[in-house]
């Protein structure tokens, strides 16, 4: 791998604080953006890296080669920008979330829109088996989307699993975790657990976070040396499926309140016209245009470089 500068850190940070900005949003997933900005199986293989080898590569040449092995400086750059997200962004996007749904939802709609055609274009040969997996990868995420949410759960066993399966979504394109926190009904006791400080839930939650990041990059890296058109054709499928979550117009039936959020647990997509308000239409289009725009402009400009 060639030699960065730290001019190129600074833009996998900026990176990551728009994977920490995504998840943040029901429905997106940090993953689409680590996809649509290039890093994405450089980000596997560094996760996959992280195992029990390091142990006896620490004690032959030091913590300097366990670093390069797996890919610190990019790791550190990329969680950073997450974190910088997390505690700065996030807050913004949660305001617009319950204050400019329409908005926000409509540039992230063109956004991913855009990003199905970007992975799509990454699959080499289309064939039945592409084909297949596609549509059954859009079936599934259109189906997850369409779950029940599930009541507050605080066992520790379904904790544990929790993180690791909504660390799972966060990494795959199209699922997001934050999503998948609240159809296991375990989003509330986690939300809890850390304005209240339980560090027995946050490790419970934090190991499994780590178990199924660690465990699911391995089996992602697998599938990309063996399998890489299936694997983009059921990625492509998951992001495709996803739409149904993140479409503008929605009439609510239902919400729960969570801690001191409300989350929407059911509501069905409307049509512009159909909406029960401002449907703020020309605006909606004119950022779902720039956010399906933004995509190809920022391919374009990583491939002049």
């Amino acid at each position: 791998m060639q030699a960065r500068r730290i001019l190129d850190y600074v833009f996998i940070t900026l990176k990551g604080m728009a994977m920490g900005a995504a998840d943040v949003v029901p429905g997106v997933s940090g993953g689409t953006i680590a996809f649509i900005s290039g890093i994405y199986e450089e980000l596997i293989t560094s996760i996959n890296n992280i195992n029990l080898s390091l142990v006896p590569l620490f004690r032959k040449d030091g913590a300097k080669a366990v670093w390069n092995k797996i890919n610190g400086n990019f790791l550190a750059s990329l969680f950073l920008g997450i974190f910088i997200s997390v505690l700065s962004l996030a807050k913004f996007l949660s305001w617009l979330l319950e204050n400019e749904p329409i908005l926000l939802w409509s540039f992230f709609f063109g956004l991913v829109v855009a990003s199905i055609f970007m992975v799509a274009k990454e699959i080499t040969k289309w064939n039945l088996g592409s084909i297949l997996v596609f549509i059954a990868g859009s079936i599934l995420a259109y189906f997850i989307t369409e779950l029940p949410v599930n009541d507050n759960v605080d066992s520790l066993p379904f904790l544990f699993l929790s993180g690791a399966l909504a660390i799972c979504a966060m990494i795959l394109p199209g699922i997001s975790g934050a999503f998948i926190l609240v159809l296991l009904g375990s989003y509330k006791t986690i939300l809890d657990a850390v304005h209240e400080r339980d560090i027995k839930i946050i490790l419970t939650v934090g190991a499994g976070a780590i178990f199924g990041l660690l465990s699911f990059a391995r089996l992602l890296k697998w599938m990309f040396n063996h399998y890489k058109n299936i694997t983009l054709a059921l990625l492509t499928g998951f992001i495709l499926g996803s739409l149904n979550k993140i479409w503008p117009w929605k009439k609510v039936l239902e919400t729960k309140t969570f801690g001191e959020k409300i989350i929407v647990v059911d509501d069905v997509n409307v049509l512009p016209g159909t909406f029960e308000g401002d449907n703020k239409l020309m605006l909606a289009i004119i950022l779902a245009v720039l956010g399906f725009s933004l995509i190809f402009i920022l391919e374009r400009s990583a491939s002049k470089k």
